[in-house]
């Protein structure tokens, strides 16, 4: 056992036991660089180090972004031009990233191995702190931006990987709101400037300012490192101080978080996002109400507020939602607690609205916040919003994302403001004072002091202007033509010759030597068994019930899935559709605010989702499933069961404004979810030209679904009844006995309550009468460019490679590594300026390749087909190679909950993928040589040979481009 009192280097401020997450924290300062120290020691094997720096920036060219990414192209200890890449590649990392946010800068890292783990907090710490910046100007052109000009005669264009991932960014109208909220509500403060960078400005911010800003804030006094997990601390911390905290001595750095001064009188703005020719200017308006919260160094605040959200905006039927919808003030409310800054907002959001409701819009908040203050909240709803964010906070079910590191984040909420860390981890006692005074009119008194009686808030409208991406583009093209009429044919040549340097940089391999200075494991180190998949088949009332036993802290993991074979092909979309339905309208025992309160109170939530999984004995063939989820403890098994039943069974579909306003949401939420990842939709729906399992997909969740919802929205608007009739016809097809099948995650003794209570469930449904309708499906390319108001791309090539007689093998996990962060990574990203690329390849056969946030778009498609030469070509030292190996593994051995682990085997078990094939496929990645590597070129082109494209992207590009598509069309209507 160590003490952390003899470590003479260190100062113990603080050390006691946080119960709820089950672990020590001991907050420390390192004496001589006045570093400060957070940890966070529990039996947790998913280690997680963080460094972060207080980085406010005073302008928006988005210094504090560029240089995160610049930090990590190298450093003094490893000077290679990519260090976070070669860890990627070459890692068993858990989590490997960096984030900007509006006042810090965080760089966190996660490992199991404890020898990885601490080769990864090696690279960071000289990363941070050491970085090649200094020494290579070209760092900042590529990360950043620079001028691009190939040659004397072409137009001068602006590149570099932030300027597009942030062009990307400004595309969304929901991320131009909440840029424009900030920037209004804090005129005076870091807060009111783009951190992550206005591609406006991008350009404004020159090489020695960049340099400066790493110069004032990436120092140990600025600094708060953060370690957590199952590990000698001792060691760490010695470590920590010999290697580089006891380089530095403490200097005074002013990075505070300036408080924004509380206006007088709330202040109104206005501003505009881009739509395209062909979509609506009518209901498109976005109207705002947004409140400034005192400070985020209030335990109780901080929780209650978050429980505000749900009660008055999240449930549905929440009283300020309700409301609005019910006045025609909008098609979709959002909003709710931004919690992640110290001066913490509320909003209130109306979406589609027209934006001549502002007054009204204004007049019902503020009546129903006050109707609500003076009678008084539900407190039934209330209630349910403590017990739904209590259970997520004890539960820490984070799917894939270390739980540690979500602690570490939230611990920041604090900690920057110079707050305690353990702060917002220790909530028990916050939860209990809630409880208490939840009857005492608490809830009341917030709203009244700082949603009513409050000035410092801003009334915000945010409307569509057709072509504004068009405009903002000519600005910037007659603003480059006017910089190179200023230049001298020796600037222009000098120019051409920087674009070609900066080009064979890129191009240019780093040093071998240098590349093995970066630390890396042997496959020795690597286990050869696979995670158990862990499914055991069982029956209960005649239905097949897949039990997955495992520990899961006494809460149990409930999906019961119903076989959507029952529904015919013509009618999936509304089997689509029932997802955002139900729950959401009323039943013959609650209404649906009653139904939100009474699930929350009982448990950790009901979801609804349609899936399908491919089935790899029978090729080309899937099951498609309806899903109704449930997390409850144990002894609430009955209720989850009986909750499923009366949403299921007892829906009431004959309300037509309830009906309406679901189809309304459904279809603005399904419009958010595509602009947030068209990198996902464009992949799935080039795999639907070929694919029966993504037709499926893409007709129940993806661009099929959301052009279904657009169309919804009309036929309703025409005839109510004839849709509600299909619905409940869909619902009498679907839910029956005779095609459910049920899966359940818990232990032993969580099982033996299933049976009896799964009786809540089975005694209502009918068995069906067994008939089955076969997917109507048909392939061929389409080949689609999709134009929206986006100022970039995403453009997917997919493919087959079953249909050419080849099969799978786990080599090409190592493929996905290989070019995602090398071929594609340099071509795409590094050299051509996107944010991201990726590819895949899945046991079902199919592949593809996408980029993300990217200026090109045919110039991408060949970098694609260049992928087979690349192939046949590839030849790496043997040092690589097993990084590549050991890359690929750290994707396989994720250390996932029991709900994450319980879904892979549920998908294991309806997809026939047994242990000897996991075992099958560890090996072949495990014993990879370069040759298998090369063997999987034809592979690839028979992928690339499927030629199946789909674009998402700008509209003046996809219109320039069209004779590169089978066809072009608005991913947006209305």
């Amino acid at each position: 056992m160590y003490d952390l009192k003899n470590l003479n280097a260190y100062e113990l401020v603080e050390e006691k036991e946080i119960k709820e997450i089950q672990a020590k924290g001991s907050v420390l300062r390192h004496k001589k660089s006045g570093a400060r120290i957070f940890l966070v020691e529990c039996e947790d094997d998913n280690k997680v180090f963080s460094i972060g720096f207080r980085t406010p920036p005073s302008d928006s060219t988005g210094v504090a972004h560029i240089l995160e990414h610049s930090v990590l192209c190298g450093s003094d200890k490893f000077p290679v031009k990519d260090p976070f890449v070669e860890l990627v590649k070459g890692s068993l990392n858990t989590f490997l990233n960096a984030m900007t946010y509006p006042d810090k800068t965080v760089y966190p890292i996660a490992s199991c191995n404890e020898k990885d783990f601490q080769n990864l907090m090696n690279v960071y710490m000289d990363a941070v702190l050491h970085p090649n910046i200094y020494k290579e100007q070209k760092i900042f052109m590529q990360e950043g931006w620079h001028y691009e000009m190939e040659t004397p005669e072409s137009d001068v264009i602006y590149n570099g990987v932030v300027y597009n991932e942030m062009k990307g960014a400004f595309s969304s109208p929901e991320e131009v709101l909440d840029r424009f909220t900030r920037k209004v509500l804090f005129p005076d403060s870091c807060y009111g400037q783009e951190s992550g960078g206005d591609p406006s400005f991008i350009p404004d911010l020159s090489y020695n300012d960049f340099l400066d800003f790493h110069r004032r804030y990436y120092h140990p006094s600025n600094s708060y490192i953060y370690l957590y997990g199952d590990m000698n601390m001792e060691e760490k911390l010695t470590w920590l101080d010999e290697e580089y905290l006891s380089h530095y001595d403490e200097i005074s750095i002013d990075s505070r978080i300036r408080s924004q001064k509380p206006f007088e009188k709330p202040v109104e703005a206005e501003t505009f996002y881009s739509i395209t020719e062909g979509e609506s200017l009518d209901n498109a308006t976005y109207l705002s109400i947004n409140t400034v919260i005192g400070n985020n160094l209030d335990p109780k605040h901080y929780v209650a507020f978050q429980i505000l959200e749900y009660t008055l905006l999240d449930a549905p039927g929440a009283p300020l939602k309700q409301a609005l919808i019910d006045a025609g003030i909008g098609q979709d409310i959002l909003g709710g607690y931004d919690s992640g800054i110290l001066q913490p907002y509320f909003s209130v959001i109306a979406k589609n609205a027209n934006g001549d409701q502002k007054g009204e819009f204004l007049a019902v908040v503020k009546g129903t916040l006050r109707k609500l203050a003076d009678e008084g909240i539900n407190r039934k709803s209330l209630k349910a919003g403590m017990n739904y964010y209590e259970f997520r906070y004890r539960e820490a079910d984070y799917g894939s994302a270390p739980k540690g590191l979500m602690y570490g984040l939230q611990c920041m909420d604090s900690w920057l403001y110079d707050g305690n860390p353990m702060m917002h981890l220790e909530y028990q006692e916050t939860f209990d004072y809630l409880k208490k005074v939840v009857d005492d009119g608490y809830f009341e008194e917030l709203i009244r002091e700082y949603l009513l009686d409050n000035p410092f808030e801003a009334y915000l409208t945010v409307s569509p202007k057709k072509n504004l991406t068009a405009m903002e583009e000519e600005k910037t093209a007659k603003k480059l033509a006017a910089y190179k009429a200023s230049l001298t044919q020796d600037e222009i040549t000098r120019l051409v010759e920087q674009t070609h340097a900066l080009r064979e940089y890129q191009e240019t391999p780093s040093d071998q030597k240098n590349l093995e200075k970066i630390p890396m494991l042997k496959r020795e180190d690597i286990t050869r068994e696979p995670e158990e998949i862990i499914w055991e088949e069982k029956e209960a009332h005649g239905v097949k019930v897949i039990h997955h036993n495992m520990f899961t802290s006494g809460i149990g993991y409930l999906k019961v899935l119903f076989d959507t074979s029952a529904v015919p092909t013509e009618d999936l979309p509304y089997v689509g559709f029932l997802k955002s339905l139900l729950g959401y309208v009323d039943t013959e025992n609650f209404t649906y605010s009653d139904l939100t309160s009474e699930i929350h109170l009982n448990s950790g939530g009901v979801g609804f989702s349609v899936t399908s999984y491919p089935d790899l004995k029978n090729q080309g063939q899937f099951k498609g499933y309806f899903m109704a989820s449930a997390r409850v403890m144990y002894d609430k098994l009955d209720f989850g069961f009986s909750i499923l039943a009366e949403i299921l069974t007892r829906s009431v579909l004959d309300d037509e404004k309830r009906m309406g306003e679901v189809i309304s949401e459904t279809r603005s939420r399904a419009r958010m979810k595509l602009e947030g990842a068209c990198h996902s939709a464009a992949v799935a729906r080039a795999t639907s030209y070929f694919s029966a399992a993504s037709s499926y997909n893409d007709m129940t969740g993806g661009i099929g679904y959301y052009e279904f919802l657009e169309q919804l929205e009309k036929d309703f608007a025409k005839d109510k009844q004839a849709v509600i009739a299909r619905l409940k016809a869909v619902i009498k097809k679907l839910f029956n006995t005779g095609n459910m099948l049920v899966s359940y995650t818990a232990d032993e003794e969580g099982y033996k309550l299933l049976p009896e209570a799964m009786k809540q469930l089975t005694s209502v449904l009918p068995e069906g009468d067994g008939t089955c309708y076969p997917f109507d499906y048909q392939s061929g390319n389409r080949n689609e460019g999709f134009a929206t108001a986006s100022q970039v791309n995403y453009v997917a090539r997919c493919g087959s490679f079953l249909d050419s007689g080849l099969t799978y093998t786990g080599a090409l996990k190592i493929l996905k590594v290989i070019l995602s962060y090398d071929y594609l990574w340099i071509n795409i990203r590094v050299k051509g300026g996107a944010y991201g690329c990726m590819s895949g390849f899945g046991r079902s056969g199919e592949g593809y390749f996408a980029s993300y946030r990217d200026p090109n778009l045919k110039e991408t498609n060949q970098i694609y087909e260049g992928v087979v030469d690349y192939l046949e070509k590839f030849q790496v030292e043997d040092r690589d190679m097993t990084k590549y190996v050991i890359g690929t593994v750290s994707d396989m051995d994720v250390p996932y909950p029991p709900s994450t682990k319980g879904n892979r085997g549920l998908s294991a078990y309806l997809s026939g993928v047994d242990q000897e094939m996991m075992k099958r496929e560890r090996e072949e990645v495990l014993n990879a040589t370069q040759e298998d590597i090369r063997k999987l070129a034809p592979i690839v082109k028979a992928v690339l040979s499927t030629n199946s494209l789909c674009v998402i992207g700008n509209e003046d590009r996809i219109a320039a481009d069209k004779d590169f598509f089978g066809e072009t069309k608005n991913l947006f209507h209305s």
